[in-house]
């Protein structure tokens, strides 16, 4: 069974988050997740989000902090996923790698069809949001 590690951008502007729907293909065909990819050899968490939301979205982020470490049994391999809250620092968002994106409110976070591993991390963001109401 294969391990993945992959750190995902949590990316919040006015009291909305970005989301994206990744491609028709695969075992997460068309589900919602926050953006982001694998770790290369040697690479932090952040180093990995600052290079993958450039390349998936033209933009760059700032990494404000680690927000939470989600492990998930898919059926073709074991993932481990670091989330981080970011903001946008420059640029405006380009999809290369999504079908689809959009900004979400709290409200409407949990009624997307996330891949099963960005649940626990859409749970924790609505509590969050919430709170900072």
């Amino acid at each position: 069974m294969k391990n993945i590690h992959v750190a995902a951008a949590v990316i919040l502007d006015d009291h909305k988050v970005f989301v994206a729907r990744r491609k028709d293909a695969g075992e997460l065909a068309l589900k919602w997740e926050f953006p982001g990819g694998k770790l290369e050899k040697g690479e932090s968490g952040e180093q990995a989000i600052i290079r993958e939301i450039r390349e998936e979205l033209s933009i760059t982020v700032a990494v404000q902090r680690h927000f939470l470490q989600v492990s998930h049994q898919y059926t073709s391999f074991f993932l481990t996923m670091d989330a981080y809250l970011c903001t946008i620092e420059e640029g405006t968002i380009t999809l290369s790698e999504h079908v689809n994106c959009k900004w979400v409110n709290a409200s409407e976070l949990l009624s997307l069809d996330w891949a099963a591993a960005d649940i626990p991390i859409a749970r924790q963001l609505k509590k969050l949001m919430e709170a900072s109401r």
